[in-house]
């Protein structure tokens, strides 16, 4: 039996790969704890992290506004508080116009319960179930300009907007609503019934004019079910 005996070459070989090995080990290392150190003063100086709690715990306090590490001074923003929650997804934003914030702060903040988030001397936005809605000032003689179109036997007012909610926050709504002396333009009912598309469905106006139509699917994963209605 042979045995193969390493040159004094490979073993200088060998050397210098180990070694290469052990400094790049040592290099990865120093940044790991040059990033730790960055990101304890970046906490430190209300700088916001990835992290998910630190980042919570900033924003109730107003030291931060962006999810990612940033060079950025926010010595100078201005306090705030997180009231509510962005809806799971792809929230929608909706801008409409009214005639009075004052208004709009007392029906969608008291009446409809909406969260309100950022506002200005000239307009303000809600959390309408984690969705952005935004009230913009355009004149004391603004009112939406109706409107209709029959829908199973209904004259639906054009435009409106809403949300689809389950059947049990539907009613929820209607009986806030309801308490609060709002005026349905058309009253909380059942419509297509026994078809694909049966839904409850109610609409009100705010103190602008703007339409709003809530509805409920009893099936919710008809919500888009694709079949010809006859009116």
């Amino acid at each position: 039996m042979k045995f193969m005996i390493p040159s004094t070459m490979m073993i200088a070989s060998s050397i210098r790969v180990s070694a290469a090995s052990f400094f790049r080990r040592r290099a990865c290392s120093s940044i790991a704890r040059s990033a730790g150190a960055h990101n304890a003063r970046l906490v430190g100086s209300g700088t916001p992290t990835t992290s998910s709690s630190t980042l919570m715990e900033l924003r109730l306090r107003g030291d931060g506004d962006d999810v990612t590490p940033s060079s950025k001074d926010f010595s100078s923003s201005p306090e705030y508080v997180k009231l509510a929650n962005p809806a799971p997804g792809s929230p929608f934003h909706y801008a409409f116009p009214v005639h009075s914030l004052d208004a709009a702060k007392q029906f969608y903040g008291d009446v409809l319960g909406c969260a309100q988030g950022r506002s200005s001397e000239k307009w303000q936005d809600y959390s309408l179930h984690g969705h952005q809605i935004v009230c913009h000032w355009v004149g004391n003689e603004y009112r939406c300009v109706d409107y209709y179109n029959p829908v199973d036997g209904d004259e639906v007012p054009v435009p409106h907007a809403g949300l689809a909610l389950t059947v049990g926050e539907f009613h929820a709504l209607a009986e806030r609503v309801k308490k609060a002396g709002v005026h349905f333009i058309i009253e909380p009912h059942l419509r297509f019934k026994g078809m694909p598309g049966e839904q409850w469905t109610m609409f009100f106006k705010d103190p602008s004019g703007n339409n709003l139509e809530f509805k409920a699917m009893t099936k919710v994963e008809n919500l888009f079910a694709k079949y010809n209605v006859v009116d």
